[in-house]
């Protein structure tokens, strides 16, 4: 399927590794230039260059800095000051019994995983707006609908990305201009790997994919960690022409651990 995506923009905030590079790759390969972003320099030349070896035609920026600072969000909307598709795929997670999350981890999920994006799409809507064009998405989570008791801080911004999304999609009525929320399942990024391998003592990620599954997100449907890919080729569908009736949404790539139907 061609998504016509050849004449567009993207920028994909946290694209250096996981959800986001996948998505960063699948949009270039469908014809997208892609704005790459991650914290460090060294970050986005190894996620373009790792693009660039499946993708050898993909047009590719790259920007370094913390998105999670009004500054440096400031700084990128100059260098590029408009795109026509925006993935806010930028967010971090730490599982923490709630009596042990002081203040300070609260207010930095919320500057990392919501304030990042509101602060990119109050610079970049207004373009789309006034070109009657545009995709905005907020990768937000299964955690966002059933809060996880292993990290309710991370829930919440899940949950507050939600309410931005379709908040902003309200004031796009009219507009050629859609703003959607994608919710990922549990996904077997690089950050997921890492986690695997802390607490799984050692055992090979097989054998804890099978507990997993079995006690803490039994009633997953698919059964297994989806690949980063899976979740891309949703997105990369939102974000293209073809999408334009969906709008103001909440889409589920999760694996079936939602467990409704609506």
């Amino acid at each position: 399927m061609d998504l016509k995506l050849n004449d567009k923009t993207a920028l994909v905030s946290g694209s250096a590794k996981g959800i986001g590079q996948a998505i960063a790759g699948t949009l270039a390969g469908e014809g997208a230039r892609v704005i790459v972003t991650g914290r460090s320099d060294a970050s986005v030349a190894a996620a373009r260059a790792e693009i660039l070896s499946r993708i050898p035609a993909a047009e590719l920026e790259v920007f370094a800095g913390d998105l999670a600072d009004a500054g440096t969000v400031a700084e990128l909307t100059g260098r590029f000051p408009a795109v026509d598709i925006l993935v806010n795929s930028l967010g971090i997670y730490e599982p923490k019994r709630f009596e042990d999350i002081p203040d300070e981890e609260w207010r930095r999920l919320f500057e990392i995983n919501v304030l990042s994006g509101v602060r990119l799409a109050r610079a970049y809507l207004p373009g789309m707006k006034q070109r009657d064009w545009g995709r905005i998405v907020f990768i937000s989570s299964e955690s966002a609908i059933q809060i996880p008791t292993e990290m309710i801080h991370y829930g919440m911004t899940k949950t507050a990305q939600l309410a931005v999304s379709r908040g902003l999609a309200e004031t796009c009525a009219g507009t050629g201009v859609t703003v959607n929320a994608v919710l990922p399942g549990p996904t077997r990024s690089a950050g997921v790997e890492e986690f695997v391998t802390r607490l799984s003592a050692g055992r090979p990620f097989a054998e804890f994919e099978q507990e997993f599954f079995r006690s803490v997100r039994p009633t997953s449907l698919l059964q297994r960690f989806a690949a980063p890919d899976e979740v891309a080729s949703l997105v990369a569908y939102v974000c293209s022409p073809l999408s334009s009736a969906t709008n103001g949404a909440a889409l589920r790539v999760d694996g079936g651990v939602i467990k409704s139907c609506f």
